[in-house]
C-alpha cells in the first residue's frame, strides 16, 4: 500500500482536473491516432502506428499514476494547525543572518510547489530546516554551497 499524499483542496482539485483532462481529451485523441495509423496498411514498417501506441503507453502510466495518487489523498485541514510555529502551509518571512536579506515562503506538498509564487516544497532543504521554528529561531540550513542561516521573522497562514 502507498504512502497517504497530502494536498490542499485546491491541489486536489488541480490533480482531478489534469485527471479528468487526461481521460476525456488526451486518450480519445492517441486512440484516433491509433486508428489512423492503423488505416495505413502493414504494422510492422508503420512508425507512426509505434510512435501512437508507445504515447497510448505513456498516458496510461500516468493515468495509473494519478488514480494513485488520489486514491490515497489526503485534505489538510487548515483549522487545527498551530500559527506559532512553521508547519506544512505556513507562510514564513525569513531573513537571512549573514546579508540581510529576506525572503518569503509558504512551505506546500511536493506536488504543489511553485517557486514563481513563492510556493516550497515541505521536502525542500529550506522547509525541512524551518519545520517546527517559532517566530525569532535561528534555522541551520545545509545547501549545496554549504551552511546559510535564518531567522524566523514571521509566521501566518493566508
Amino acid at each position: 500500500m502507498s504512502e497517504s499524499r497530502y494536498f490542499t483542496e485546491e491541489g486536489l482539485q488541480r490533480l482531478r482536473d489534469e485527471l479528468d483532462q487526461l481521460i476525456r481529451v488526451e486518450r480519445p485523441k492517441i486512440s484516433q491516432q491509433i486508428s489512423e495509423a492503423r488505416d495505413k496498411g502493414d504494422l510492422s514498417e508503420n512508425a507512426e502506428y509505434d510512435a501512437a501506441k508507445e504515447a497510448q503507453g505513456m498516458l496510461e502510466m500516468k493515468i495509473a499514476k494519478q488514480q494513485e495518487l488520489l486514491r490515497n489523498a489526503r485534505v489538510i485541514d487548515e483549522s487545527k494547525m498551530d500559527d506559532s510555529k512553521v508547519y506544512l502551509l505556513s507562510t514564513v518571512v525569513i531573513k537571512n543572518t549573514t546579508n540581510g536579506a529576506s525572503m518569503k515562503y509558504t512551505l506546500v506538498p511536493e506536488e504543489e510547489a511553485d517557486l514563481k509564487k513563492g510556493k516550497i516544497s515541505v521536502s525542500s532543504p529550506i522547509a525541512k530546516g524551518l519545520l517546527g521554528k517559532s517566530v525569532g529561531d535561528q534555522a541551520e540550513i545545509i545547501v549545496p554551497a554549504g551552511k546559510v542561516f535564518f531567522e524566523v521573522v514571521e509566521i501566518t497562514r493566508e
